[in-house]
């Protein structure tokens, strides 16, 4: 349910001074030897199961080892964008199509160095007894739920498959999947890992049309930096990545009770932390969702090249993919412009082992 904020406080922040600002299964390369202190990351949702790697990182001591004294997960929802730019945070995990909308628009000195899911997890949702949408051509005289905020990313989906916006009746939604469950919309744009399993779990056979098979693929849950940031610590980034890829390991190694109790652990202490967080106001974990989510990311993450290159890597066909589908949207940004993946590569060079996170 992270989705593409607004950007119409972008501009004032990119005028701001930008900030200068081993146990388990997880391999036990060594690092952290230099004193990083405490940073600030922007979680691109609330504290669920999809920052479990983030949760395996605090719990087996990875930030600690790495040379921090802390590293502050800070829920969302939020792209991180005018955050990064106004030095609040340091790293955020955000998307492509957020962090690419600000290099196009507002020219903001952003970089994305790694990514956690290496597919676009956008679908649009039907119920299979209903419109049954399985190729982008069946969009055509359909009525589909789409939330402001996605409207352009919507857009690439029917420019990547050469469909008139005119054959297609756009009905303004927000992120409860009610209107497609009572038949009010024909389809409704989801994410893979959330809405439709809402609408599955709650008894309904449903049919995803995938953005990143259908002609939209591009990274998201990615480790974005200022250029400043990216250029005055690149150590402490390598550190701070190779604690990630260490967290990240163990969801692959653990079992799944075990990941989704740790999960719990991290979404409960958030909902307590805070009265206006949106994980009070969601009350407590369902832990068959949970199960179904950890499941269906893990089919975003891991991939052919993943298994060879290691986790965030993000291949020079996928980078250009990804800025084809951005242009898609109507932002125009380079592969030079958007990605450097120089520290990633970095790391897997001097320690091939990472690279070893299926059980």
């Amino acid at each position: 349910m992270r989705r593409l904020a607004p950007l119409a406080a972008l501009a004032a922040a990119a005028t701001l001074v930008l900030a200068g600002c081993a146990s388990g299964g997880a391999p036990a390369s060594s690092g952290g030897s230099e004193d990083h202190g405490e940073i600030s990351v922007q979680y691109s949702w609330i504290k669920n199961e999809e920052f479990a790697g983030e949760f395996y990182a605090y719990e087996k001591g990875y930030y600690e080892d790495a040379g921090f004294s802390d590293v502050v997960g800070i829920s969302g929802p939020d792209t991180g964008v005018a955050k990064l730019l106004s030095g609040t945070v340091q790293v955020a995990l955000s998307d492509a199509a957020s962090v690419g909308a600000a290099v196009a628009e507002q020219d903001a000195p952003l970089k994305i160095i790694g990514a956690t899911f290496q597919k676009n997890p956008f679908t649009i949702l039907s119920l299979a007894d209903g419109a049954n949408i399985q190729t982008p051509q069946d969009l055509v005289g359909k009525k589909i739920g789409v939330q402001d905020s996605n409207a352009s990313v919507f857009a690439a989906l029917l420019n990547a498959n050469d469909i008139d916006p005119a054959d297609v009746e756009v009905v303004p939604v927000d992120f409860n999947p009610t209107p497609v469950m009572n038949g009010e919309v024909d389809g409704f744009m989801a994410y893979l890992t959330n809405e439709a399993l809402t609408v599955e779990l709650a008894g309904y056979d449903v049919t995803n049309l995938a953005y990143a098979e259908n002609g939209v693929p591009y990274v998201a849950e990615t480790f974005t930096v200022t250029d400043q940031y990216l250029a005055e610590n690149k150590e402490l980034l390598k550190d701070f990545l190779t604690a990630e890829i260490k967290g990240w390991t163990h969801v692959f190694q653990e079992p799944v009770e075990d990941t989704v109790s740790l999960v719990e652990k991290y979404y409960n202490q958030a909902a307590e932390e805070s009265e206006d967080g949106l994980e009070s106001v969601f009350g407590a974990l369902d832990p068959e969702k949970t199960t179904k989510g950890i499941e269906a990311q893990n089919l975003l993450i891991s991939t052919d090249e993943t298994e060879a290159n290691g986790l965030f890597t993000i291949s020079d066909d996928l980078q250009q993919q990804t800025v084809d589908s951005l242009a898609a949207a109507g932002w125009d940004v380079s592969v030079e412009d958007l990605f450097d993946t120089t520290i990633i590569d970095e790391i897997y060079a001097d320690d091939a082992e990472l690279k070893d996170y299926l059980p």
